[in-house]
């Protein structure tokens, strides 16, 4: 009798689980939810002075804790049913070394997730670039999941809430790229 009732519980368990994963991916899948990433740990606030984003051995970059982190995003992400994203990054080193790390392919670099952190007053204007991307992006047919991987304050601007390194926020966005509604996935 143990077994039984153990067996039914473990059954329950494995459902449950894959509804979680399911709804992940199907949200990612509708035209007005996009997964937003901070870049994974990058030791350090800001980058060096004199940095240049032609090299990114100028920048502050992932350690190996953030390229194991990244990767573990990106197995996460497949084990809830995401199998195939679009990936876009800002065009900082750290930033595409998480795109790249998630593993789905090429990464298209994006200029509107690109970090305003040594120019606040920047923030509007790349919110609102931001926000026009996502509205083109969903307006296309039959787009994949949509992952951007971005900077701390590009996702404070979007969202009015500080995340850390490589956690993750599903937005849900109206036909302007506006936010309606998110919820905050911790890095896995």
């Amino acid at each position: 009798m143990r077994f039984g009732l153990w067996f039914v519980a473990a059954l329950l368990s494995l459902v449950h689980v894959g509804a979680s994963a399911s709804t992940l991916a199907d949200k990612l899948l509708s035209a007005d939810y996009v997964l937003l990433m901070r870049h994974a740990y990058a030791p350090g606030v800001g980058d060096p002075p004199g940095y240049s984003l032609d090299r990114c051995e100028t920048q502050r970059n992932l350690d190996e804790q953030g390229k194991r982190q990244a990767e573990r995003a990106g197995q996460w992400l497949r084990q809830q049913g995401i199998h195939q994203a679009q990936v876009m990054s800002s065009v900082w080193c750290r930033c595409q070394q998480t795109a790249e790390r998630l593993a789905y392919g090429p990464v298209t670099i994006e200029p509107s997730l690109a970090s305003f952190f040594d120019t606040p007053e920047r923030a509007e204007k790349q919110n609102q670039a931001m926000q026009r991307m996502l509205a083109n992006m969903a307006s296309q047919a039959n787009r994949r999941p949509l992952i951007l991987v971005t900077h701390h304050v590009n996702i404070l601007q979007y969202v009015g809430e500080n995340i850390g390194s490589g956690d993750m926020v599903l937005a849900r966005f109206g036909a302007q790229g506006q936010l309606l509604g998110y919820s905050r996935i911790p890095s896995p």
